[in-house]
């Protein structure tokens, strides 16, 4: 698939924020910890949900949408993860906490996802057999056993949002009391407890960095609203910042976007918030910042790439330093293709600002480094083609159709 854009867009209007895709994957493979039925309810239509939704359905369960909502039934987990489906994202790694807490058993393939450097599943394993599950590898996939899960103290060597999403579901069934020390405080993990507790589950101090999981011995069916994407809603933000625009976001947590939300005042972005809506405008010059990537509550690594899209036009240099993935500048070498001025030293990216990109052929090589480009082409003085953007289409609920009511002019096509 590919975009065509035209350059030089001023965005202006209202665009609604769909349900968070890092939320509602890990909601999705928690699903399979209930005996009853489960509806999730405002699911986006992204590729990452359909492969999650297939994977599901190849372990016997059954999958109706009506409108927004999924409906998952007779939920009794009789296949394995198939490899065709793990491969293609890193979030169908979350079944195994799920899987291993009701069948005593997983067999899964080593997980896909974007290529953006390494995102080992040590922690995962860890913390599962710190639980009481034998792990072991199997011809390249990861087998876990256990005849009991039983709660445990975990502590993670660094707070991943992963491992601390399968240790929560695998310890939601485990007899006694888990603790999760050092765990991930992002809002998704927040949601992903929230939505456990709303089955009958019992976990607290979800958001901070101890976990408490007392074990159930059953959880039931459910009716649930995800949170907010707060990386969809970043990136809007930044949209209406870099091409001068002026955009309301709706349906969006404040709260969880404080660090985008400071870094564009900085640049000299006006941002006003307001209940459950942001308004980002920009007439100024873009002033220069520094930006380090940092797990939540700090500057997400998912706006890295966009970002550094919108501080290409800044008037003098800024420095982006990427601490959490060590594989993701990707997008700079495309970004230069479009006459960008960016130099890189390690870990750290120098972007020199300049008055204008330049519209080109470029590619798209993950999900946010597919929205930086679509970015820059908005603001770049001529026509942009971008390839492979089923990438964006990954993680963007209807990116072309919502950039085009914000004024965009964006042709979607195949090849």
């Amino acid at each position: 698939m590919q975009m065509q854009v035209k350059g030089k867009q001023v965005l202006k209007g209202e665009v609604f924020i769909s349900s968070s895709k890092n939320a509602i994957l890990p909601i999705l493979a928690a699903t399979l910890l209930a005996d009853d039925q489960v509806t999730i309810n405002q699911v986006p239509c992204i590729r990452d949900v359909s492969v999650i939704v297939e994977l599901i359905k190849s372990l016997g369960v059954k999958v109706h949408r009506r409108g927004g909502s999924l409906n998952f039934s007779d939920i009794n987990k009789t296949g394995q993860p198939p490899y065709e489906l793990v491969r293609q994202i890193r979030a169908s790694f979350l079944v195994m906490g799920p899987l291993l807490a009701t069948r005593g058993m997983v067999r899964i393939a080593l997980p896909g996802g974007c290529a953006i450097g390494t995102r080992p599943i040590d922690l995962h394993l860890k913390g599962l057999e710190a639980l009481g599950a034998k792990i072991s590898l199997s011809r390249g996939d990861v087998v876990a056993k256990s005849q009991k899960l039983t709660g445990n103290h975990i502590y993670l060597d660094y707070p991943s949002v992963g491992a601390t999403e399968n240790i929560l579901m695998a310890a939601a069934l485990a007899e006694g009391d888990t603790y999760i020390e050092n765990a991930a405080l992002e809002p998704e993990v927040v949601d992903l407890a929230n939505f456990i507790n709303s089955m009958g589950g019992q976990i607290s101090g979800a958001g901070s960095n101890v976990i408490r999981i007392k074990g159930v011995a059953r959880l039931g069916p459910s009716n649930y609203d995800p949170i907010p994407d707060r990386i969809e809603a970043g990136t809007y933000m930044v949209a209406a910042a870099a091409t001068g625009g002026d955009v309301v976001i709706k349906n969006v947590i404040p709260e969880h976007v404080k660090a985008i939300s400071a870094k564009l005042i900085e640049t000299g972005a006006i941002v006003e918030e307001q209940n459950e809506q942001i308004r980002v405008k920009r007439s100024g010059d873009i002033r220069p910042v520094y930006i380090k990537t940092l797990p939540y509550p700090g500057f997400p690594t998912d706006m890295q790439a966009q970002f550094m899209a919108y501080l290409t036009l800044g008037k003098g240099s800024s420095v982006i330093t990427e601490s959490v993935f060590e594989n993701r500048f990707m997008h700079i070498q495309e970004l230069l293709r479009m006459g960008a001025s960016i130099k890189i030293e390690g870990r750290t990216a120098v972007i020199k600002g300049l008055k204008e990109m330049t519209g080109a052929c470029v590619r798209a090589s993950d999900l946010r480094a597919g929205a930086a480009l679509l970015i820059a082409a908005l603001t770049a003085r001529g026509p942009t083609t971008i390839l492979d953007s089923e990438h964006i289409d990954r993680g963007y609920e209807c990116i072309v159709e919502k950039m085009n009511d914000l004024g965009a002019e964006i042709i979607r096509s195949e090849l």
